[in-house]
């Protein structure tokens, strides 16, 4: 009998814990909300009102208007589009080859494995942020280059984490068995190794989306990310910075629609760390 139908069965009797539940539900909306967000705007993201302009939260317009009379709750959530994009794409080859390069050196170790220790040495001597920063200034504002900046320096966590995990799952008893069979060492990493120790990476994924998020209304707010007039959480405060006193809410939704997601993902995280643990004691 395969092991997976025996997993699944296993972890379907498995209690789900509130955080697994409710942040599961926060991102499925927030993924809804990206995949077709004329669904739940309630006007034009970009459509001119000059009859109402700086309006305050009403019946017309739920979280208000503008400097330019644009809705700004159908710009928050034509937003998720671009957030949860920048959550994707900022880490996702970020997984796939600090993870490939983790598991390699930590297989293999040898001469490899300190090429690899030397050049993340190098990486995380210097802040995240700052780093980030400075590639993105070095290469030009906008989406790509901050997609490039954040994988140039995000990979390394995932590679120091997965290289962790192979040197302590290489020296357990079904490894040594594999390397006994004669299995290549290909199948070995792939097929035994990498599925036993992927899941601290994936639960690591999505703290990271988390940080993404966050990260990328960072320099949209600093005009490194995202660009006018696209909307993006960054760009929506940093509309909204020079009327806080007058027009609040130009920033303080993007701002909670921040913290929701991001919440959201902390969550999703948190729970899959716990029904993971609770399959490995069951």
């Amino acid at each position: 009998m395969s092991a997976v139908p025996i997993f699944r069965r296993r972890v379907a009797r498995l209690p789900l814990a509130p955080s697994l539940v409710i942040g599961g539900t926060i991102v499925v909306l927030s993924v809804l909300m990206a995949i077709a967000p004329q669904w739940f705007a309630t006007h034009d993201p970009e459509a001119f009102d000059y009859e109402a302009l700086l309006v305050g939260p009403s019946a017309a317009h739920w979280f208000g208007t503008d400097s330019f009379g644009r809705d700004i709750f159908s710009r928050v959530v034509w937003a998720f589009r671009v957030d949860l994009q920048i959550a994707f794409l900022a880490t996702i080859v970020s997984v796939i080859f600090g993870t490939i390069v983790g598991a390699v050196v930590g297989y293999f170790g040898g001469i490899l494995d300190t090429i690899v220790g030397r050049i993340i040495d190098v990486i995380v001597i210097f802040p995240f942020l700052v780093l980030i920063i400075a590639v993105v200034a070095l290469l030009g504002p906008g989406l790509i280059n901050m997609y490039i900046a954040m994988t140039a320096v995000g990979w390394v966590f995932y590679c120091r984490l997965m290289r962790a995990e192979i040197l302590v799952q290489k020296n357990l008893d079904y490894a040594a068995a594999a390397k006994g069979l004669g299995y290549s060492h290909l199948r070995i990493v792939l097929r035994h190794l990498l599925p036993n120790a992927i899941t601290p990476v994936m639960i690591y994924w999505m703290t990271d989306m988390a940080l993404a998020v966050l990260l990328g209304s960072s320099l949209g707010y600093l005009g490194l990310g995202a660009q006018p007039p696209e909307a993006e959480w960054g760009v929506l405060i940093a509309d909204g910075k020079n009327y806080i006193e007058t027009a609040w809410w130009m920033s303080i939704f993007p701002g909670l629609a921040i913290l929701l997601l991001g919440l959201g993902l902390s969550l999703l995280s948190d729970g899959l760390a716990e029904l993971f643990h609770q399959q490995e004691r069951s």
